[in-house]
């Protein structure tokens, strides 16, 4: 009883001490750009809110423990207009706060970092999968919570393989997104045993397809298109620019499973999921937002959630402390993904499960059964520390 008593004092003491001591401020900008992009399914339109939504759900959960620690988290956002400065935008946020979640192409990343080099600020890129940005042009200020195309690709090569569906006709798209997606595809079934039988194009000759007559010409195009191909298991398409994959299932000459830009896609994050606990963020997200949460609302939530967890672990808002523990070996983050969520050394991306979804259900989750790693599972996806062309030079 005594000691029982004697605890609940120290508790007291400790809790009128944080209380009296200066709160813990933490600033987090949000950088993005204006306006969304249209996808072709007209229930698929993301809302102007994408991805900032995930963080300020964050920063909520953050002061929720934050009170209890004396600290606390604001958000400042900041939209950017085609042609507006990039630098100068990130360099004014950054005199406001220590940590930025960008959510940006990868060359207005590379701008923004590029111009808050020597500076104390931390960038976490909540949107951009380009595998170069953790490669050949990594930067020590920036940490990586988006998945790459890489780990996406693996993610959705590991499951194919496991079912047996090794031979993949692959359709890429004719744009630089497509065409880099289709790189980590091609690396992916290297890497575990899947076979390309054949690539084909599409090209974007533009044109509209929600037109009277859209629906009739896609219907002819389409077998005619994917007809007279080699034996294969599954349609893999690389279709970053949205042009064409949506129209492949049900529509393809031979009777075949379309996964990668369409059918089965592997992502971060899906409105399906409602696996450990996943159901209770996906609950309080509608409550806030009266619409489902994204891929880039998770992104943006987890890298808000990285800040927090971190400050209240040491305590400690500075960014560049901040830094040195999420980069250390006691980090981690719960995500809702049945494991916590660690940061690779070497290029400062975040392991993460992939989700395998078809757009109404979670079909699997990788990595899969039987795909092994000297230090964790989830290396298997990506570019591998052995493998990596990252040279940090902090």
């Amino acid at each position: 009883m005594i000691r029982q008593l004697v605890g609940v004092i120290g508790i007291s003491l400790l809790a009128s001490y944080a209380l009296a001591a200066d709160p813990v401020e933490v600033g987090i900008g949000y950088l993005g750009q204006a306006g969304v992009r249209s996808k072709l399914s007209l229930v698929e339109q993301p809302s102007e809110n994408d991805g900032i939504a995930g963080a300020r759900l964050a920063i909520e959960d953050n002061n929720t423990t934050g009170k209890f620690l004396n600290q606390r988290f604001y958000l400042e956002e900041v939209r950017l207009k085609d042609g507006e400065d990039i630098a100068k935008a990130a360099t004014a946020l950054a005199s406001r706060n220590g940590f930025i979640i960008a959510d940006l192409p990868a060359e207005a990343l590379l701008k923004a970092s590029d111009a808050l080099r020597g500076s104390k600020t931390v960038l976490l890129n909540a949107g951009s999968t380009d595998d170069r940005l953790r490669e050949q042009d990594c930067r020590t200020n920036v940490i990586h919570v988006a998945p790459t195309r890489s780990m996406l690709a693996d993610a959705l090569a590991q499951y194919l393989v496991w079912k047996q569906w090794k031979r993949w006709l692959l359709v890429v798209g004719s744009h630089e997104a497509d065409k880099l997606y289709a790189d980590a595809l091609r690396r992916a079934a290297a890497r575990f045993g899947a076979k390309i039988v054949q690539e084909r194009v599409f090209e974007d000759a533009g044109g509209a397809r929600r037109t009277d007559s859209g629906v009739t010409l896609i219907q002819r195009q389409m077998p005619v298109f994917t007809q007279q191909a080699p034996a294969y298991d599954v349609l893999v398409a690389a279709d970053e620019s949205e042009v064409f994959a949506s129209y492949l299932p049900y529509r393809t000459w031979d009777p075949r499973p379309i996964a990668g830009s369409a059918g089965l896609v592997p992502t971060s994050w899906d409105a399906a999921h409602d696996q450990w606990g996943a159901i209770q963020i996906q609950n309080r997200f509608i409550k806030l937002n009266s619409r489902r949460m994204t891929a880039r609302d998770m992104q943006a939530w987890t890298a808000a959630r990285m800040i927090g967890e971190a400050t209240s672990r040491i305590n400690s808002g500075d960014p560049k402390s901040v830094f040195d523990f999420l980069n250390g070996a006691d980090f981690s983050v719960a995500a809702f993904k049945g494991q916590r969520l660690t940061l690779r050394d070497w290029n400062l991306q975040l392991r993460q499960p992939i989700l395998l979804v078809d757009g109404r259900m979670v079909v699997s989750v990788s990595p899969q059964e039987g795909f092994l790693h000297q230090h964790s599972e989830l290396d298997t996806l990506g570019v591998d520390r052995p493998e990596t062309k990252c040279k940090l030079n902090r």
